[in-house]
């Protein structure tokens, strides 16, 4: 077995850094901007001043969803419930007598 790793396996491994490269370049993307609320924002709750806006954190507008809207109908039943029951009669009382 030779100690040289196989054309394949440097394919391989050149696909998984290409991946991962892009990757971490979508995610640096996606995190862009500064948090929300500040630190600056933060101290000054923490001194009791109240913040009734936050500075834009540069990520762009805000999407807004109206409610959502769900069409969901009733679970159809089978007739009878899908299964029989059976019928019996009830069973007489009996009616004891004392004679007298």
């Amino acid at each position: 077995m030779s100690a040289e790793p196989s054309e394949a396996v440097r394919q391989t491994l050149e696909k998984n850094r290409e991946a991962s490269e892009k990757s971490r370049a979508e995610a640096d993307e996606r995190t862009k901007g500064k948090p929300t609320p500040t630190q600056e924002e933060n101290d000054l709750a923490a001194l009791g001043h109240h913040v009734a806006e936050h500075e834009d954190d540069g990520s762009g507008p805000e999407l807004v969803f109206g409610p959502m809207k769900r069409d969901v109908e009733p679970a159809k039943k089978p007739a009878g419930a899908g299964y029989q029951t059976r019928a019996s009669a009830p069973i007489p009382q009996r009616t004891t007598h004392k004679s007298e």
